[in-house]
C-alpha cells in the first residue's frame, strides 16, 4: 500500500460526549500531517449510534476545534445525512457477492459462542448463511430481518505496514464475517468508515491504537470495493500519571476542562504534541514550527504518559509570549465570573503585563489581579507579621509623603519608596511587606513600585487610609 495521490487527512469523533484530549491530538497529527504537506483536513461527524450521540456533543466538538485552532478544509460531514450512500454500497457489495444476508436469531448466536467456548475455541459466527459453491443455504424463517455480513476471504493473511508501528499482519482466519448492515439496513461502524474514507478520497488515516483491530476488516472492504486502499497510522495512547489509560471518571480529558483552568490552547496543542513525538530536545514551540518539523516516522508506539507539572510549564511559557491584550480578553472572563468587574480599575492588558511572568495560568492570573480592582482583606497572619502598630504607623508616614509626589509613575514611587526606607532607617521588606499587605490584601505581588503606579495615587491613598 503506498501513495501517491495527494495528503488528504481526516478527524472522524462520534459526538458522544466533550472533546477528549486524546481525539485533540489525533486531530492535531492528521491536520498538521496535511498541513505539512500541502493538503486537506477534513472533519466528520460519525453520528450512527443514535442512542448516545447528542446535538450537545456535536455542538463540544466543532466549539472544542475552533477553540484549539485546528481548522478544517472540509466538512463537517455527517454520516447520518449520507445512509443513502451507505444503502447504495450495501446493495453493490451484496450483487458483487461480497456481502450477504444472515437470518441467525440471537439465541443462535448465543449456542455458537458458548459452544465454540467449550471447545477451547474463539467464539465466532459459524458463517451457516454464507453462500459458497456446492452449499445449501437453509431457507429464509418467515418474518425475520436478516443482517448483512461482509464476506471475509478466508485462508491467507492481510498485512499493512503501519506509519508508526511498522509491519502488521493478521490471520484471515481469525477474523470472522462483520456485520455491515443490522436488521433495520442501519449500517455499522466500520463500513461506514470505510465508504467515507473512499468517498473523501482519505488517503491517509491517522488515528489512535485501538482502531488496530479494526483494520483488517476495513482493508478487505476496500479491496472488495476496488477502492485505493489508505496508510494507516495509529496513535498510541496516553495514560494518567498511574501509566492507566485516561479516564472522564478520574482525569481532566476534554479541552472545555483545560479551558476552565486557564490553559491556553497553543500550549496545550504544544503538549500533546509531545505526547508520543519529539523533535530533539524541544519542549517550547509554535504550531507553525511543529507543522515544519512533524513526521509520522517520528511519532513513538508507545503509550506516553500525561504529566500535569509539564503540562502547567508549557502554559507559562506561553503566557509569557502572548500579547498582554489577548491574555485580558481570557483572564476577564474568569473575574466576572466571581463577581469582578474590571471597568473602574486600571486597564487589565496592563495588569495582565505586570503578571504574565508569574502565572502558569490564567486562573492563577486572575487570582492575582483581583486585588487590582476591590480591595482584599489580608488574613490575621498578615496582620501579625506585617501590619503591627509600628508598621501602621510608618505607612501613614508614607502615604503622607506619597500624596505629596509630584508624578505618580513606576519609576517616581521607586525612588521615593527608596528614599523613604533611608529615612526611616529600616530595610526594604519593613516596608515593601506592609505596603503589599495593606494595599493589595497580600504579601504575594509584582514589584510594589509597578503595582502602585497601577492601582493610582487616589486608590492607593483611600486603601492606606483605611
Amino acid at each position: 500500500m503506498s501513495q501517491t495521490r495527494p495528503v488528504r487527512t481526516r478527524f472522524a469523533p462520534s459526538p458522544t460526549g466533550l472533546l477528549h484530549i486524546g481525539g485533540v491530538r489525533t486531530a492535531l497529527f492528521s491536520w498538521a500531517y496535511a498541513r505539512k504537506h500541502g493538503g486537506q483536513f477534513i472533519l466528520r461527524i460519525e453520528d450512527t449510534d443514535l442512542e448516545r450521540s447528542t446535538p450537545e456533543s456535536v455542538a463540544a466538538i466543532l466549539d472544542g476545534m475552533h477553540w484549539v485552532g485546528l481548522d478544517y478544509d472540509e466538512g463537517p460531514f455527517y454520516q447520518m445525512q449520507r445512509m443513502a450512500r451507505y444503502k447504495e454500497v450495501i446493495a453493490q457489495m451484496l450483487a458483487s457477492g461480497h456481502a450477504y444476508h444472515c437470518y441467525c436469531s440471537k439465541e443462535e448466536l448465543d449456542a455458537m459462542r458458548s459452544a465454540a467456548e467449550a471447545r477451547g475455541e474463539k467464539p465466532r459466527y459459524d458463517r451457516r448463511w454464507r453462500p459458497e459453491d456446492g452449499k445449501t443455504l437453509p431457507a429464509p424463517p418467515q418474518g425475520v430481518s436478516p443482517v448483512v455480513r461482509f464476506r471475509t476471504p478466508i485462508g491467507g493473511t492481510v498485512a499493512w505496514d503501519d506509519q508508526v508501528k511498522g509491519r502488521i499482519e493478521i490471520a484471515n482466519d481469525e477474523l470472522d464475517d462483520l456485520i455491515i448492515a443490522r436488521p433495520d439496513g442501519t449500517p455499522t461502524y466500520n463500513f461506514c468508515v470505510v465508504v467515507d474514507d473512499w468517498d473523501m478520497n482519505i488517503s491517509h488515516v491517522i488515528r489512535g491504537d485501538d482502531h488496530v483491530n479494526n483494520t483488517p476488516r476495513q482493508i478487505h472492504m476496500y479491496q472488495a470495493l476496488g477502492a485505493e486502499v489508505p496508510l494507516f497510522a495509529h496513535l498510541p495512547m496516553i495514560h494518567n500519571d498511574q501509566g492507566q489509560k485516561l479516564s472522564k471518571r478520574r482525569d481532566a480529558v476534554s479541552v472545555v476542562d483545560y479551558d476552565k483552568m486557564g490553559f491556553l490552547p497553543e500550549a496545550l496543542l504544544n503538549y500533546l504534541a509531545r505526547l508520543g513525538w519529539g523533535h530533539g530536545d524541544d519542549e517550547f514551540f509554535t504550531l507553525s514550527q511543529f507543522v515544519e518539523w512533524f513526521s509520522l516516522d517520528s511519532v513513538s508506539p508507545s503509550p506516553s504518559r500525561f504529566d500535569r507539572d509539564k503540562l502547567l510549564w508549557l502554559n507559562a511559557q506561553h503566557i509569557k509570549q502572548t500579547d498582554p491584550r489577548r491574555l485580558a480578553g481570557r483572564v476577564e472572563g474568569f473575574l466576572a465570573d466571581r463577581g469582578v468587574a474590571v471597568a473602574d480599575g486600571p486597564v487589565l492588558a496592563d495588569v495582565c503585563a505586570l503578571l504574565k511572568d508569574r502565572s502558569q495560568t490564567l486562573v492563577e492570573m486572575a487570582d492575582q489581579a483581583e486585588y487590582f480592582y476591590r480591595a482584599l482583606t489580608p488574613t490575621a497572619e498578615i496582620v501579625e507579621k506585617h501590619l503591627t502598630p509600628d508598621d501602621e504607623a510608618r505607612l501613614g508616614f508614607f502615604a503622607e509623603g506619597a500624596a505629596r509626589l509630584p508624578e505618580w509613575t513606576t519609576e517616581a514611587l521607586s525612588a521615593y519608596i527608596k528614599e523613604f526606607v533611608k529615612q526611616q532607617g529600616v530595610k526594604m521588606p519593613q516596608v515593601g511587606m506592609p505596603l503589599r499587605a495593606k494595599v493589595c490584601g497580600t504579601t504575594s505581588t509584582p514589584s510594589v513600585d509597578a503595582v502602585l503606579a497601577l492601582l493610582g495615587r487616589e486608590e492607593v491613598l483611600r486603601r492606606l487610609a483605611v
